[in-house]
C-alpha cells in the first residue's frame, strides 16, 4: 500500500485521471485530496463522481468546496414561496456573488446536468469532507489540510481549529509550526505565487503541493508520503 496526496484539482478531470495512471493507483493505495476539487476547470462534477466511487480516496474540505456546498444547498432546492423566503436573503446572495467571482460556473453547470437524486447524493458526499487528516508513514507525521493552521498555537488541538482557519486562511511558509518529524502539507496557495515554479515547495517542515493545475503555466502535483517521491502532470 502506498499513500499519496494531491490538492486543488479545480475541475481538471483529465489531469486527475492521468495522475492516477501515473502513480499506478490501486485499490490497496490511499489518495488524500486536500480540497478545492470544484470550480474553474471544465469537469469538477466528474471528479467528484469518480472520487465518490473510490473508498480509498479521502477528501479534505477546501474553501471552494465549502462555498459550493453553501450555495448549492439553496440554489438546487425546489423553489416554493416558503423556501425562497427562508433561503434567499442578503447573506445567501452575497455568498453566491463571491462564489461566482471565484469560478463557480462550471460547478453549477455540472450539478444542473444531474438528476435531483444525483445532486443530493453528491452534496451529501461533499458535506462529509474532513477538515483535516493526520497520517503517519515513513517515520514522519503529516498534518494534511487545505489552507493551513490559522490562528496557530502549539497548545491548540487540531480539533479546536475552525473550518475557516483550516480551509480559508493562507499559510505562512516562512514560519516553523512544529518541526521535528511533523510536516504540514497544504494546498490553497499555488507554488506559482510563492516561487513562480509549478513544483512542490518545502520550507521549515511546511510542504505546499498546489502547483496550479488549472493554470496554463501550472501542473498537477502528487506527493507520495511514504517515500516523498514527487509526480507531475502538466
Amino acid at each position: 500500500m502506498m499513500i499519496y496526496a494531491i490538492s486543488d484539482l479545480h475541475g481538471e478531470y483529465d489531469k486527475y485521471l492521468a495522475m492516477l495512471r501515473k502513480i499506478n493507483f490501486s485499490d490497496s493505495d490511499q489518495l488524500y485530496v486536500l480540497g478545492d476539487v470544484v470550480d474553474r476547470g471544465k469537469k469538477p462534477v466528474e471528479i467528484l463522481q469518480d472520487m465518490r466511487r473510490r473508498p480509498n480516496v479521502i477528501p479534505i474540505m477546501g474553501n471552494h468546496d465549502k462555498m459550493a456546498i453553501d450555495v448549492l444547498t439553496w440554489l438546487l432546492q425546489e423553489i416554493t414561496e416558503q423556501s425562497i423566503h427562508q433561503s434567499v436573503n442578503q447573506e445567501s446572495m452575497y455568498q453566491y456573488m463571491v462564489w461566482q467571482m471565484n469560478g463557480s460556473q462550471t460547478t453549477i453547470d455540472g450539478f444542473y446536468r444531474l438528476s435531483r437524486e444525483e445532486r443530493n447524493a453528491l452534496l451529501g458526499y461533499m458535506r462529509k469532507f474532513a477538515p483535516y487528516k493526520v497520517v503517519e508513514t515513513g517515520g514522519r507525521r503529516f498534518i494534511l489540510v487545505h489552507a493551513g493552521l490559522g490562528d496557530f498555537s502549539r497548545e491548540k488541538k487540531l480539533d479546536e481549529y475552525s473550518l475557516r482557519e483550516l480551509a480559508f486562511i493562507r499559510f505562512d511558509y516562512d514560519k516553523e509550526y512544529f518541526g521535528g518529524n511533523t510536516f504540514i502539507v497544504t494546498g490553497h496557495t499555488p507554488t506559482l505565487a510563492i516561487t513562480g515554479e509549478p513544483e512542490i515547495y518545502y520550507s521549515r517542515n511546511n510542504i505546499c503541493i498546489d502547483c496550479g493545475a488549472v493554470f496554463a503555466s501550472g501542473a498537477l502535483a502528487c506527493l507520495c508520503l511514504d517515500n516523498m517521491r514527487e509526480y507531475y502532470v502538466d
